[in-house]
Order: structure tokens, then C-alpha cells, then sequence
């Protein structure tokens, strides 16, 4: 589609677009100089779908009216309530039996490396991008050192070619090779969350499993943003947060693949808790843990049913829409958010960025500024625009296709021209 970024332009496309029925139903928060705030962080925190109240009240009724028997006779029972969450498995295309949702997404990867990081003395590298999402780099930095490794042996970090922004496939690749049968494990992001680059998680899968490598991935950026196929391309595990795009609340739950070659193995290694064991014998309390078949099998702990049920809400949205519908909004979106920050810069000589998310790239746009991009930043913010702001001078615009209007992008971009 030939794009402009005139107002009647983005009218039309707001006209045209199936998903315009839902951004009223979210919460936009409410602006000082404007109805509602110009929201471009679903990538940090989504916005509260209207229906999460009512999913709450449902299990807090549910509990004032069972109490401990709301695990068997309320609405939604809790002792499965995991099970209300097989649409989880849509959104990064995997089996049902391969997701499961549970505690925080730290907690998961720290959990999942106790299966997938079995290091030997001569099988113990990792590799993984320079300059990953901090807790990526701390949980790796505590495993290799929990298994006795120097950090600086052990892991290897990928950083782009000078003068580049984004790393290259083929370097990844070829480090892969290089790396051979000293590599334990590929552990990367799905889409890197400073430059929003979406990795090509299928061909870096399919290298670690050539040298003997398990390859895993934080989708913390890619879940609910771009359209995964987790067990066709053979990931060994990932895991994922759900309270940036896929709107579940602050410090919300956390999604698990695990593959069903793994997960169906009740030799895999991993840690234990009784809500993993064998389901139709886990009141009966014995000793000896047998796992529930697939992902299931690495939850510890009653599920956390008033988060959950947060989850709930919007999970059961994107069953109705499909990630199909939202990664074709959100490419159009991204698209023409790109085309309107050109325009704006082409029109006002006082605005000095550089757009470093490259062309494989999600429901995200990263400005690298120069010293007045934090004076940038400070006036967009002034004017009702919640951005990101990431040290030390990049800006992080995330239009997603639930909420966000063709029309946010276009007032933006005005925003952006009288600066």
C-alpha cells in the first residue's frame, strides 16, 4: 500500500481497520492537555482490558462464596485452572500440551535452564546477544557461575558489526559453527527489546541443533507481537511475560513452552513441586515425583488464580482476534508510524534521530537521539505521549494493533513537527 501521512489518510485507514471496535475496550488513560494520552508502551505494560474486573470478581465471588471448595465447584476451578490457558499455545504456536502458565518470567527461565543448561567440561558455552534485557544477563551469569564456570569463558556475546545497530543471521550463525561442540546452549531474545529486532529464531534453532546445541528464547518482546510457529521450528523451550502486549497487568503471569520431545520425557531433569506432578494422583500425596506430560510438568505452586485470572481477560480477546489479524495491524501500523517520524524529521531541522530498529522488526520503533533526545523525550511527554525512554538516548514508540488508532500515530507525528 502506497502510504501518506496526511490526517485524512490516517482517518481512512482508521476507517478501514477490522480491529477499530476494540480499543474501547481497554482503558486509556487520560491526559493534561488531551482526552486520552497518545499510549505507545504496550511493549513495557499493556493497557487494562475493560473486561479484567469483572474476571477478577468472579473468583473473588468464587472464593467468598466456596472458599477451599473453589477449587472443584467454582465457576472456573482452580485445582485446573491451568487449563483455561490452552489458547496460550496459539499466540507462539505450539501444541496445547506444550505451554503452560505460571509464575513470573525469571522464575520460569531460572527454572528452565535447570532442565536445558547441563553443562559438561567440555559442552558448557553459551551463546547469546550483547547487550540483553538485564534479567537475561543475570540469570546466565548465575548459572554458568552456579555450575562452577567463569562468566567470561563460558558465555559469549554477540554484538553487531561496527557501525551496525542490528546483528546479522549469518554472524550468528557462524559463531554457532565456530563455536561447535564446546556449545551447550543458544539462548537468545525473540525480539531484542532496545532495538526491537525480531531474530530469526527458526535458522538459529535449526544451527545450535547441528553443532548438538539446545536452543531456547526469551519471548518477553515477541509474545502477542509477532507470529511464532515454537514447535514446528523445533525450540527446545522459551518463555514469556504477559504484561507487555498481550495485556495481562503489572508484574503479571508468565507463559512455558516446552517441546513435546522434552516435555513428554519424564527423564528430562527439573525441578519439583506438586502442582507438576502427575495430575489424577496429586492429592494423594505420595513420595516420588512423576511429572504431568508435558509443559505442566515444570509448575511447583497452586497456579496463581487472581493474576491468572487477569490473564484471562485478554488472553480470551486474542483468541477471538488472532494473531494473524494483529500482526497484520500491527506491520501496518509500524509502517506508517515509520513513514510519519521521516516526514516529521524532514520538516523540522531542530529533530536529529536515527531509526535503528531494523526491517525484521514487531510492534516496535527505536530512536537513537543525539544530546537533545532527552529534551525530546521530556516535551513529548508534556504533550500526553507516553513513550520509553532507554539510557542512554534511545526513545521506544510501540503502537500495537488492540488500541492503538492510526490517528495516535498521525497527532504524533504533528507532535513531533513543532517541536
Amino acid at each position: 500500500m502506497q502510504m501518506t501521512t496526511t490526517k485524512d489518510f490516517a482517518e481512512k485507514l482508521d476507517r478501514e481497520d477490522s480491529l477499530k471496535e476494540y480499543r474501547s475496550k481497554f482503558y486509556m488513560p487520560p491526559g493534561k492537555t488531551r482526552a486520552e494520552q497518545l499510549y505507545f508502551t504496550g511493549n513495557s505494560l499493556g493497557l487494562q482490558p475493560k473486561t479484567v474486573e469483572s474476571y477478577l470478581q468472579q473468583e473473588l465471588e468464587d472464593w467468598k462464596k466456596y472458599g477451599v471448595e473453589g477449587h472443584f465447584h467454582g465457576k472456573n476451578p482452580w485445582f485446573s485452572y491451568h487449563h483455561f490457558f490452552e489458547k496460550e499455545a496459539k499466540v507462539v504456536g505450539a501444541k496445547t500440551d506444550e505451554v503452560v502458565v505460571m509464575n513470573n518470567l525469571t522464575v520460569n527461565l531460572h527454572l528452565l535452564l535447570v532442565s536445558f543448561y547441563r553443562p559438561s567440561k567440555s559442552r558448557y558455552k553459551i551463546i547469546m546477544e550483547a547487550g540483553a534485557f538485564p534479567s537475561d544477563m543475570y540469570v546466565i551469569e548465575s548459572q554458568v557461575k552456579h555450575h562452577g564456570f567463569d562468566y567470561n569463558d563460558a558465555v559469549i556475546e554477540m554484538k553487531p558489526r561496527e557501525g551496525e545497530h542490528a546483528l546479522r543471521t549469518e554472524d550468528i550463525i557462524a559463531k554457532i559453527n565456530e563455536t561447535g561442540d564446546e556449545l551447550a546452549l543458544l539462548f537468545f531474545s525473540g525480539v531484542q527489546y532496545y532495538t526491537g529486532q525480531v531474530f530469526n529464531i527458526k535458522e538459529l534453532t535449526a544451527a545450535a541443533h547441528k553443532v548438538g546445541a539446545l536452543a531456547g528464547f526469551d519471548c518477553a518482546h515477541a509474545a502477542g507481537n509477532i507470529k511464532m510457529e515454537l514447535h514446528d521450528w523445533n525450540v527446545d523451550f522459551a518463555a514469556w511475560c504477559t504484561y507487555k502486549y498481550m495485556n495481562s497487568g503489572p508484574g503479571g503471569v508468565s507463559g512455558v513452552f516446552v517441546h513435546e520431545k522434552h516435555g513428554n520425557n519424564p527423564d528430562t531433569p527439573r525441578f519439583a513441586g506438586w502442582w507438576g506432578h502427575k495430575e489424577s494422583e496429586r492429592f494423594q500425596m505420595k513420595r516420588g515425583y512423576i511429572p504431568e506430560p508435558g509443559a505442566a510438568g515444570w509448575q511447583l505452586s497452586n497456579a496463581p488464580v487472581l493474576t491468572m485470572a487477569a490473564h484471562k481477560a485478554s488472553l480470551d480477546m486474542f483468541d477471538e482476534v488472532g494473531m494473524d489479524v494483529l500482526v497484520e495491524k500491527g506491520t501496518k501500523l509500524n509502517a506508517f508510524l515509520e513513514q510519519v517520524v521521516i516526514d516529521a524529521q524532514n520538516a523540522n531541522p531542530k529533530l536529529e534521530f536515527e531509526i535503528i530498529t531494523p526491517e525484521e522488526r514487531g510492534c516496535q520503533l527505536s530512536m537513537l537521539t543525539n544530546e537533545n533526545g532527552k529534551a525530546l523525550f521530556d516535551y513529548l511527554t508534556e504533550h500526553d505521549v507516553i513513550a520509553d525512554w532507554r539510557e542512554p538516548n534511545v526513545i521506544r514508540l510501540a503502537p500495537v494493533p488492540l488500541y492503538n488508532s492510526f490517528m495516535d500515530i498521525w497527532e504524533f507525528g504533528e507532535l513531533l513537527k513543532n517541536f
